[in-house]
């Protein structure tokens, strides 16, 4: 019992040394531990207190709390066919995903101007097997979300930093 407790405390220093840490965790700075979305999906949303709560940080309630305010000016999520099989269903889906939003802090002083982020993905619509394929259209939605998030965490970050000197 002692042995196997000592093997796990080994393992989680080595891991710790190594720089491993959990997916989706950024190392966030001390300006930015508070964040506060204005506008915005419920995916959207989601997806950010994932990456604050995995991240050290919070998503907070009011602009007043927050380091940095994220102000959701766009958001447009879409789906078109791009081809269709002989029978006229569609083969081929183009998932399109855009966002425009700008970066201030909680004295509504702009951090950073509006900024455009657009992600498009193509996924194939097997007509058998379509319960599957529904549920790869919502995988990639999510993976979508979480790429404009970790972009707008970067962004914002590279803003502050900027900020700073």
């Amino acid at each position: 019992m002692l042995t196997k407790k000592a093997v796990i405390v080994v393992v989680a220093l080595l891991l710790s040394a190594c720089g491993y840490h959990l997916r989706g965790a950024y190392a966030l700075p001390a300006t930015m531990k508070s964040i506060y979305l204005e506008g915005g999906s419920g995916q959207l949303r989601n997806q950010f207190q994932q990456v604050m709560t995995s991240s050290s940080g919070q998503l907070v309630s009011s602009p007043q709390g927050a380091d940095i305010v994220v102000r959701i000016l766009n958001e447009e999520a879409n789906r078109r066919t791009l081809s269709l099989s002989s029978r006229g269903k569609s083969n081929e889906f183009e998932l399109y995903y855009r966002l425009e939003y700008e970066l201030t802090n909680a004295g509504n002083v702009v951090l950073m101007e509006g900024q455009p982020i657009e992600i498009r993905r193509e996924y194939f619509n097997d007509q058998v097997d379509v319960m599957a394929k529904d549920n790869e259209e919502n995988v990639i939605r999510e993976e979508m979300y979480q790429q404009v998030v970790r972009t707008i965490v970067n962004q914002a970050r590279v803003a502050l930093e900027a900020k700073a000197k």
